[in-house]
């Protein structure tokens, strides 16, 4: 498991976590994908439901399946 604190903006690692904590209690992959979109879109409201599958498919492969602790291109919010 990628550890989530290195993950610098605060929606990705919303996300990410969220993913984690929900496969850990057996939450299949297509509904904890679909919490974690709507997780994002409360993050950013502005962004379409089609930028937030693409932004959340591509953290969960980066983090989960890759299991990458390097930085993501992401969303345009603020890197703390």
């Amino acid at each position: 498991m990628v550890d989530s604190s290195r993950i610098a903006r605060n929606c990705e690692r919303a996300v990410i976590t969220a993913y984690h904590e929900l496969k850990q209690v057996g939450t299949n992959d297509v509904s904890a994908f679909n919490a974690c979109t709507t997780l994002y879109r409360i993050h950013h409201p502005e962004s379409s439901i089609n930028e937030a599958r693409r932004l959340v498919s591509e953290w969960i492969d980066h983090h989960v399946i890759k299991k990458s602790n390097e930085p993501t291109n992401g969303c345009d919010c603020v890197v703390k």
